[in-house]
């Protein structure tokens, strides 16, 4: 069973080592390979399930990643590869750090990116101070992404697989989240791993993945907010044409992201798209398709593995579904950078990431910024 490709982002073991790694499994197949290849390679490894779901969530589904039959299905896979098992709570630190950015970014005029957020500050954020506890000196995901262990530093690659490549949502982990990850999926495809699991006979092994956020039911974000926050929260306003002539009201921006076109007002001969959300007025602003390309943007909260002090060329993806672009990247102070694009790109999002790569390598990125919309006099 042992697969070439899955070991080649693994530390090197001494012989007679067990070195003890926490492997997050939820419930999914994928964290169920996971664990039994590290098992495989050598590692002492236990499985951990985290319950992130507050006690008030909406989201408390049996198909969810944070719900009750997660915790069962990945207990149940950790009996069958014979690996303790433990649930840890963190529904308050998910709210903190993960719900709440959310919402905030939707009541900013922003279009959050909660799984990036998720990784760095729960998956491989707090879970280190349990890992610790329990003697682990590493964690392990089923992310597919592949991070090597060099003597200078940590490099996070491409997975193998470039439909199920999870690199973009690892971009913010630190070198020293970096050092203490592992990520034995990297080197292998999707079917490879539903193979292994079924083989091994794993419950999980025919799990239907989830494409939705964790803990938003049918991936409905707006009754989600209007769930989480209430009506109170939103922040209603105008909705306005480039000529800024005022066409309609909304309830509130949180309703709306960059490049939307379901929900606008009607009566235009061309369809119609969000271009800009202004969160200090309320305003949302549509144009048609060609106002929505732009071939430069900010990012902030940058982070880079390696030098930035000058421009240096990339590939840029902004968001995860986007094949990338060839951009030049001018850092700038206070952890900003200028990306200028080679080709112009459309409905670059703040609030996402963009995430740089230099061939399969994660270089760094940062988050999307605002662009400052010019307003018309008579507005």
């Amino acid at each position: 069973m042992n697969n070439e490709r899955s070991t080649l982002n693994a530390p090197t073991l001494n012989a007679g080592c067990r070195t003890r790694v926490v492997v997050g499994m939820s419930g999914g197949v994928d964290s169920s390979v996971a664990a039994f290849l590290l098992k495989e390679q050598g590692y002492e490894v236990i499985g951990v399930t985290m319950k992130v779901w507050p006690q008030d969530c909406i989201s408390r589904a049996e198909d969810k990643c944070c719900g009750p039959q997660a915790i069962a299905d990945a207990r149940g896979v950790a009996h069958a590869l014979g690996v303790p098992h433990y649930v840890i709570d963190e529904g308050e630190n998910f709210e903190r750090l993960v719900i709440d950015y959310f919402t905030d970014e939707y009541k900013n005029g922003r279009t959050p990116n909660p799984c990036v957020m998720c990784n760095e500050k729960v998956k491989f954020g707090n879970l280190w101070g349990k890992a610790k506890a329990l003697g682990a000196e590493f964690i392990a995901t089923g992310h597919y992404a592949i991070i090597e262990h060099h003597a200078e530093r940590a490099v996070l690659r491409k997975g193998r697989d470039p439909r199920k490549d999870q690199s973009y949502f690892l971009f913010s982990l630190r070198q020293a989240q970096l050092a203490r990850a592992l990520t034995p999926l990297g080197g292998m495809e999707k079917t490879e791993i539903r193979a292994i699991a079924r083989q091994l006979g794993l419950k999980t092994a025919d799990k239907v993945d989830s494409q939705e956020i964790c803990f938003v039911p049918g991936n409905d974000y707006k009754a989600f907010l209007r769930s989480h926050l209430g009506a109170g929260e939103f922040h209603p306003g105008g909705i306005y044409d480039q000529a800024g002539n005022r066409v309609a009201e909304h309830e509130g921006i949180e309703m709306f992201t960059i490049g939307q076109r379901k929900g606008l007002p009607g009566g235009s001969p061309r369809p119609m798209y969000v271009v800009d959300i202004d969160p200090a007025t309320s305003r949302v602003t549509v144009g048609e398709a060609e106002d929505l390309v732009t071939d430069e943007f900010t990012i902030d909260h940058c982070l880079w593995h390696g030098d930035a002090t000058e421009p240096f060329e990339v590939t840029v993806k902004i968001r995860y579904a986007h094949p990338g672009a060839a951009a030049t990247v001018f850092p700038g102070e206070n952890g900003e950078a200028r990306v200028r694009l080679h080709t112009p790109q459309r409905a670059v999002t703040p609030g996402q990431a963009a995430v740089c790569y230099r061939g399969d390598e994660v270089v760094g990125g940062g988050w999307i910024v605002r662009q400052q919309a010019a307003v018309p006099a008579h507005a």
